[in-house]
């Protein structure tokens, strides 16, 4: 009975090598993981620091690297600046907004590539992702000739309207759906379902993995926009954050301690997302990779 209750429950010391192995290798592969990890999150940390240092002139040559948590910039941000809650709203409008879109018309378009069956439905494909070779900045003038005609320069819609579909998204989407199993979907047209009821019932709730891992590539490319907002917008009200805190600098002297709490506080939203989806943002990038 002893021997059977030693094999059962085996002690600490007979936990196979392999798992508190510290080998030369390992502790190789830690260091340099470590290392790496200090050296990429040393700028957002400076940011940070710098941050919550009082700073009006130009910062410190040598990185701050104690910060003084004081709240002194971010005082004279909020007080000096009085569009800068403006802008935090119209980036969380237009994020959130052209993230809804891209998690509907995405996905739909994914659906109808994966699943239909129409002429010139590979063609048509080849056609879409072609497009992700042209740069971006080659589609500005024509973008902005077209929401000059429709009178939307200088507001949220000409931020919005182009954002509504997103080749990368249709791509991601489709590669996903192609996995779910066809019978599904013969059993919901069986049970009286049509096209709409297939979409809303069937494909979509399967694929909300895939639907929230471009949820969060959607919102963190959107808020990040700065290219095409810049050029769009005029008034200072209607600036979007990444905009706003460009403009922060001054023409003949520019106060730091504002540009870095206002930079700070702008990427704080994007901190909050990874640290939450973390996982989303790997099974997106693995998704990217499933075979059609």
């Amino acid at each position: 009975m002893a021997l059977e209750t030693t094999k059962v429950f085996p002690t600490l010391t007979e936990t196979p090598k392999a798992r508190f192995r510290f080998d030369g290798m390992n502790i190789l592969r830690w260091t340099i993981l470590i290392v790496t990890s200090i050296i990429a999150l040393f700028p957002m940390y400076w940011l940070f620091a710098n941050a919550f240092t009082p700073i009006t002139s130009n910062p410190p040559l040598t990185p701050i690297l104690v910060p003084a948590f004081k709240l002194d910039n971010f005082e004279r941000l909020l007080a000096n600046n009085k569009f800068y809650l403006n802008w935090m709203v119209n980036s969380l409008v237009v994020a959130c907004v052209v993230t809804a879109f891209h998690c509907l018309f995405d996905t739909m378009a994914g659906y109808a590539f994966a699943k239909k069956r129409f002429p010139g439905r590979n063609l048509l494909f080849v056609l879409i992702l072609s497009t992700l070779m042209i740069p971006i900045h080659v589609t500005f003038i024509p973008l902005y000739l077209i929401n000059r005609q429709l009178g939307l320069i200088d507001s949220l819609w000409a931020l919005i309207l182009p954002g509504t579909a997103w080749v990368f998204g249709i791509f991601l989407m489709r590669q996903y759906i192609q996995t779910l199993p066809g019978e599904l979907i013969d059993a919901a047209k069986i049970d009286g379902c049509g096209e709409w009821g297939v979409f809303r019932y069937v494909i979509f709730p399967l694929s909300l993995p895939a639907v929230a891992a471009l949820a969060i590539f959607t919102f963190v490319r959107s808020w990040n926009d700065f290219l095409w907002p810049v050029i769009a917008l005029n008034k200072p009200q209607n600036y979007t954050l990444t905009v706003g805190v460009a403009n922060l600098q001054g023409e003949f002297m520019t106060d730091w301690g504002i540009i870095f709490s206002g930079a700070a506080l702008a990427a704080l939203p994007m901190i909050i997302f990874f640290l939450f989806f973390q996982k989303y943002f790997l099974e997106g990038v693995r998704m990217g990779a499933l075979k059609g």
